[in-house]
Order: C-alpha cells, then sequence, then structure tokens
C-alpha cells in the first residue's frame, strides 16, 4: 500500500544541517529549563513517599480539601487536580514527616480517614507508597534500563552496519530521548515507571524506523556505486517515505486514542508516546541519515 509515490523527489539532506541545528538549540533550551524548573518531577515511583488518589461524588472546590488536610495536620503534602474537569478527582502526594519512635501509622489511611470524616461520600480510588530508599533504586534502575539499551542498540547498528550508522542512529535516540524528557520539564509531568516504559518503547520504535531508511541506503549504495551518495541517501529516505509516514500515522492515530481516551491514570504513559512517535519519525529522516551521510563524506569506507 502506497500513500506517497515512490518517485517523490524531496531534498532532505538539504534540510539537516537546519534541523539539526534547531535540534541541538531545543536539547540546550531544555537542558536550561531543567536546572531553572528544579529538574524533572517525580512520580512516588522514583521519590519515594504516598500518593492518594480520592474522587468526591459532589463537586467540591480543591481550596476547601487543601484546608481539610491543612487542618489535619499530616504534615508536608501537594494537591492537585485529576483526570478530566468535573470528575471531582484530586491527588494528594505526601512528603516526608517526623515521627515518633514506634509511630507506625500507615500515612495514606491517615489521609482516607481524615476526608471520610468530613467527606463520607469520598471514594479512595488508589493508594501508593514507596519508601525513600526503594525510590533512589528505581530511578537508578530506571537510568541504567535507558542507558544500557541505548548501548545495546549501538552495538546491534555497528554490527549489522557500519560504525557510521550506530552513531547516527545513537545520535537520534539520543536526541529523542530528551526531547520527551524536556516536554516533561516543561509540562511538569510526572515521570514514573511507565514513563520510562514509555520511553524505550520509543527508542525501539525510532531504531526499526531509521534501520529501513539504513537498509535502504545500504542497497541503493552497493546498487549505484557510481552514483554521488548525496543522491543516493536522498533516493533512499524518498522510497521509504511512504512506509515511514504509513507506519508513524497508523501507530501515531493508536497512541493519540489511549491519550484522549485512555484515562488520567496512563495519560502521562501516552503523552510520551504520541511525542516520541513524530519525534522518532522525524529524528529517522532529518537527524540520522543527515549524519551518516556527512560521516560517509568525511570518512570514506568500502562498500559492502
Amino acid at each position: 500500500m502506497r500513500i506517497i509515490k515512490e518517485e517523490t523527489h524531496f531534498n532532505f539532506l538539504a534540510k539537516g544541517p537546519l534541523c539539526i541545528s534547531l535540534s541541538g538549540l531545543l536539547v540546550l533550551a531544555g537542558i536550561v529549563a531543567y536546572f531553572a524548573m528544579g529538574g524533572l518531577n517525580y512520580g512516588v515511583d522514583f521519590r519515594g513517599g504516598t500518593d492518594v488518589q480520592v474522587q468526591f461524588k459532589e463537586t467540591i472546590d480543591i481550596k476547601a480539601v487543601r484546608q481539610a488536610l491543612s487542618d489535619g495536620e499530616i504534615g508536608s503534602f501537594s494537591l492537585k487536580s485529576f483526570g478530566q474537569p468535573g470528575d471531582n478527582e484530586f491527588l494528594i502526594s505526601l512528603g516526608k514527616k517526623e515521627r515518633t519512635i514506634g509511630d507506625k501509622k500507615n500515612r495514606g489511611e491517615e489521609v482516607k480517614n481524615l476526608l471520610k470524616a468530613k467527606y463520607p461520600s469520598l471514594t479512595v480510588r488508589r493508594i501508593e507508597s514507596v519508601g525513600p530508599r526503594v525510590g533512589k533504586e528505581l530511578r537508578l534502575k530506571a537510568a541504567q534500563a535507558i542507558v544500557f539499551s541505548l548501548i545495546a542498540i549501538l552495538l546491534y547498528v555497528w554490527l549489522r552496519f557500519q560504525w557510521r550508522y550506530s552513531i547516527g542512529a545513537l545520535v537520534a535516540l539520543f536526541h529523542d530521548v530528551l526531547i520527551v524528557m524536556i516536554a516533561f520539564v516543561v509540562t511538569g509531568k510526572e515521570v514514573t515507571l511507565p514513563v520510562v516504559a514509555a520511553i524505550l518503547t520509543i527508542a525501539g520504535y525510532s531504531i526499526n524506523d531509521t534501520i529501513v531508511i539504513f537498509d535502504r541506503i545500504r542497497e541503493n549504495l552497493r546498487r549505484y556505486q557510481k552514483k554521488e551518495i548525496y543522491d543516493i541517501f536522498n533516493q533512499s529516505v524518498n522510497q521509504t517515505l511512504s512506509r515511514t509516514i504509513l507506519t508513524s500515522g497508523t501507530t501515531l492515530f493508536v497512541v493519540l486514542a489511549i491519550y484522549f481516551f485512555g484515562g488520567a491514570i496512563i495519560n502521562d504513559f501516552a503523552f510520551a508516546l504520541v511525542l516520541g512517535v513524530v519525534v522518532g519519525t522525524y529524528s529517522s529522516i532529518f537527524i540520522a541519515a543527515p549524519i551518516v551521510h556527512n560521516l560517509m563524506k568525511w570518512f570514506p569506507a568500502k562498500i559492502r
């Protein structure tokens, strides 16, 4: 099935320097935003603590809930609306609280009992608790999972193609991951274990798209050895363009459906996937391919 003819002649490589420069500026701006905004907003999985998600049958003002929690002396907490407007759902994130020796009260139950006493119709949707040590370990393991997966992809591409291809693929993957993380910094969305799973999914999706383009480039380099590699690269991206748009488009429809109709619990996960599909498709064409082309121009290699 083709939605774009194979005979298209878009000059993708000509846009490469501009796209790489813009992406570099965006990453630098994201790094500045990271420090200016205090870093990522880690969920309870990584920061430790207790999250309590509650829902009221009646319409209630968030200020009244905040006042009720403050009067209960539960220690530091943050409160925000959860779900769609009109759902009357709130997420209460409890910070650390000094306790006396022998005090083993469940903080989530404390909040539940406190609010239940004032609002009998209250429904507790979930209570999640993670110790600070466990949260720190999970944060470390999540970072290791992302780094090791990128290294594994680097080695795979190197063995299957050449080191020039592997560098192009790795830069594109780092680009995709960083853009998604920057979006989470700017929007203040929570980084949780499902979000890490989404980032790993994005890496796999992006490299699959990139490998398709690399395969066609290698095939055309063998077939047209007397042709300029600039033209071969453009030709290869054009030949795979229909497949790229069709695959990315159908995938995007699915993740958009998850984002809009999947509910608040997986909203951040779906947000990461939506952004990852778009950025991954962009980087395969405008980041990975131009980088490999430049490396081949600077470091000529035998065609194999």
